[in-house]
């Protein structure tokens, strides 16, 4: 199972590594960790991976091959596109580049395009503003936030893009990173304590043996 530490731990690996020397951009004021419900829309997908060098490379390709078949179609978008993560290491990561569609329609893509539905349910979005390797410090922060609140994330998360990674200058980027988390337990109903077990029965006491008497 993924865990949030071993997805955003990815992230900042990587970052580190390569980036360790560009300054973090300032950040807006932006609620930081806010409780949403993702609704299950219908999404035009690309499956693939990538490696973590060239990640923002591998997300804008993506994204512009998925919108390209959009637009061949006359398919009308119906949100921001995003990448899916569904699998991460220290080297690389699975995704699924969407874009939301109006649908469903006729005759779906298939092959490396595909359509399917995006993740929906309780989730927590965080906030990133500039340049896209200067995202370590949010991953750094996620991980804390679900730390501290001892929430139970999800098997992927999700970054969506609120400016077109296609055509946005890169330090202008505005990116929702958004982590589905687990629905909590429902406590299990207390137990009835088990019967006592019964004593143990008393074995009768041997009576003593007579003894002869003297002659």
């Amino acid at each position: 199972m993924l865990t949030c530490r071993l997805l955003a731990g990815a992230f900042l690996a990587l970052a580190t590594a390569l980036f360790s020397g560009v300054p973090a951009l300032a950040q807006q004021d932006d609620a930081f960790g806010v409780e949403i419900t993702l609704p299950e829309k219908t999404i035009v997908y690309l499956q693939g991976s990538g490696t973590w060098d060239t990640a923002y490379e591998t997300l804008v390709e993506a994204i512009k091959t998925v919108h390209e078949y959009i637009d061949r179609r006359g398919l009308k978008p119906d949100g921001d596109a995003m990448m899916i993560y569904t699998g991460a290491d220290d080297t690389g990561f699975d995704f699924r580049a969407a874009v939301p569609v109006m649908g469903p329609f006729q005759n779906p893509p298939q092959g490396d395009i595909t359509v399917g539905t995006s993740p929906k349910g309780k989730a927590y979005k965080f906030i990133h503003r500039g340049a896209y390797d200067g995202m370590e410090n949010l991953y750094e922060a996620i991980t804390n936030f679900f730390d501290e609140k001892k929430l139970e994330p999800g098997e992927l998360f999700i970054e969506r893009y609120v400016t077109d990674p296609r055509t946005t200058p890169e330090d202008e980027l505005v990116i929702e990173v958004i982590f589905p988390v687990r629905d909590e337990a429902t406590p299990e109903a207390p137990k009835e304590p088990d019967a006592l077990p019964a004593p143990p029965e008393t074995a009768p006491r041997a009576e003593p043996e007579a003894q002869p008497k003297p002659q």
